[in-house]
């Protein structure tokens, strides 16, 4: 139908033009930010699940440090403790000495002098030994019993407990620090060997939470690459795939644009029938 008021042709074009402007423009955005999704009316489903992702992903970001910070809080007391079993080893061995019948009195106070000094240095490596501001080898010290955050959500905790052993180490090295190696050379001996059964065991336990706390954070790493990998594909642009949009809109834009012009000549048509 030829028509001076209505032209149906210019009408469709216009609408399709409009369209395809629409869809160029965002295009066009997606290839310009990098991402697929930039506002909810992109995806809205989409978004949701990203958000959450995110979310996620940050949460285990944080708790990898986490891990990294206890290993590190476990290490510092466990080398304390390699320490203090030095000194241990060497207070046994001023006690057998000590124990035997050639050893003279003076003998006996040149070692006990120094067997004093090491238990005055245990005592201070035991008390001043901290991480970050927290005290880790005095009973009811942070690394004697610590909760660590290693995931996301609340739920996921490792909660730390080496409270038995630690107050084990205590009273053991207690007792070795009052012995008396000039009257009860052969006491002291026992006494060195418990306390250093003692450190042995609370550095095992040091080691064992250390161990726990790397594979948790191997395993961090692997959930959260899965997890950025994920949220890449719903929030990233395909460039590929967003560039042949791009390029085909175009054509279309100008496609619609020169039969827009054309359609003008439907009312010249109308014209020509009334000469």
């Amino acid at each position: 139908m030829l028509s001076l008021h209505t032209n149906a042709a210019a009408l469709s074009t216009q609408n399709s033009l409009a369209s395809t402007n629409k869809a160029l423009t965002s295009s066009m955005t997606k290839l310009g930010t990098g991402f697929r999704v930039n506002s909810a009316m992109d995806d809205a489903a989409g978004l949701q699940v990203a958000t959450r992702l995110n979310a996620q992903s940050r949460g285990m970001n944080v708790a990898q440090k986490n891990t990294q910070n206890g290993i590190s809080m476990l290490q510092t007391a466990e080398g304390a403790l390699a320490e203090i079993g030095n000194m241990v080893l060497r207070m046994k061995d001023l006690a057998t000495e000590a124990a035997s019948a050639t050893s003279s009195a003076a003998d006996k106070t040149a070692m006990k002098a120094e067997y004093t000094a090491l238990s005055a240095e245990i005592t201070s490596i035991m008390g001043n030994t901290s991480f970050g501001g927290q005290k880790l080898l005095t009973a009811g010290s942070f690394a004697a019993a610590a909760t660590f955050q290693i995931g996301a959500s609340a739920a996921e905790t490792y909660a730390f407990d080496a409270s038995a052993d630690m107050a084990a180490l205590v009273t053991a090295l207690g007792n070795l620090g009052t012995a008396d190696i000039a009257t009860a050379a052969n006491a002291t001996i026992t006494t060195a060997d418990t306390a250093s059964a003692a450190i042995g065991t609370l550095r095992s336990t040091l080691g064992a939470g250390a161990n726990r706390l790397e594979h948790v954070y191997n395993n961090l790493g692997n959930m959260r690459q899965n997890t950025d990998a994920a949220k890449g594909r719903i929030l990233d642009t395909d460039y590929a795939l967003e560039t042949a949009n791009m390029t085909n809109k175009q054509m279309l834009m100008q496609a619609s644009s020169a039969m827009l012009k054309q359609s003008s000549s439907m009312s010249q048509m109308v014209a020509s029938l009334l000469q």
